[in-house]
Protein backbone atom coordinates (compact mmCIF):
# COMPACT_ATOMS: atom_id res chain seq x y z
CA UNK A 1 0.00 0.00 0.00
CA UNK A 2 1.14 3.38 -0.70
CA UNK A 3 0.90 6.64 1.05
CA UNK A 4 -0.60 9.40 -0.50
CA UNK A 5 2.93 11.63 -0.01
CA UNK A 6 4.27 9.48 -1.83
CA UNK A 7 2.41 8.80 -4.82
CA UNK A 8 4.28 10.56 -7.87
CA UNK A 9 1.12 11.50 -9.82
CA UNK A 10 3.33 14.03 -12.43
CA UNK A 11 6.53 13.46 -13.49
CA UNK A 12 8.66 14.90 -16.39
CA UNK A 13 12.07 14.50 -17.12
CA UNK A 14 13.94 16.70 -19.17
CA UNK A 15 11.07 18.53 -20.61
CA UNK A 16 11.43 20.63 -23.92
CA UNK A 17 9.58 22.49 -26.45
CA UNK A 18 11.03 24.60 -29.33
CA UNK A 19 9.15 26.63 -31.62
CA UNK A 20 11.68 27.13 -34.62
CA UNK A 21 14.89 28.70 -32.38
CA UNK A 22 12.97 30.10 -29.37
CA UNK A 23 12.75 27.61 -26.54
CA UNK A 24 9.96 28.16 -24.47
CA UNK A 25 10.80 25.29 -21.65
CA UNK A 26 14.02 24.26 -21.38
CA UNK A 27 14.94 20.51 -19.88
CA UNK A 28 12.28 21.07 -16.99
CA UNK A 29 12.58 18.03 -14.31
CA UNK A 30 9.39 18.15 -12.27
CA UNK A 31 7.95 15.51 -9.45
CA UNK A 32 4.40 16.67 -8.17
CA UNK A 33 3.05 14.12 -5.62
CA UNK A 34 -0.61 13.06 -4.42
CA UNK A 35 -2.04 15.51 -1.76
CA UNK A 36 0.54 18.29 -3.05
CA UNK A 37 -0.33 21.79 -3.74
CA UNK A 38 1.55 22.81 -6.75
CA UNK A 39 1.75 26.61 -8.04
CA UNK A 40 3.30 27.23 -11.40
CA UNK A 41 4.39 30.92 -11.43
CA UNK A 42 6.39 32.85 -13.33
CA UNK A 43 6.96 36.36 -16.18
CA UNK A 44 5.17 36.29 -19.07
CA UNK A 45 6.91 34.27 -21.89
CA UNK A 46 8.41 32.09 -19.48
CA UNK A 47 6.35 28.73 -20.65
CA UNK A 48 4.04 27.62 -17.72
CA UNK A 49 0.78 27.68 -20.70
CA UNK A 50 3.34 25.50 -22.66
CA UNK A 51 3.85 23.10 -19.99
CA UNK A 52 0.47 22.68 -19.15
CA UNK A 53 -0.46 22.05 -22.47
CA UNK A 54 2.14 19.74 -22.67
CA UNK A 55 1.14 17.90 -19.66
CA UNK A 56 -2.27 17.91 -20.66
CA UNK A 57 -1.25 16.33 -23.94
CA UNK A 58 -2.52 19.04 -25.74
CA UNK A 59 0.74 20.50 -27.19
CA UNK A 60 3.70 17.78 -28.32
CA UNK A 61 7.24 18.47 -26.48
CA UNK A 62 10.26 18.28 -28.47
CA UNK A 63 12.17 16.61 -26.52
CA UNK A 64 11.77 14.75 -22.79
Amino acid sequence: MTTPNTDIIIKTEHLTKRFRKVVAVDDLNLEIRRGEIFGLVGPDGAGKTTTLRMLAAIMDPTAG
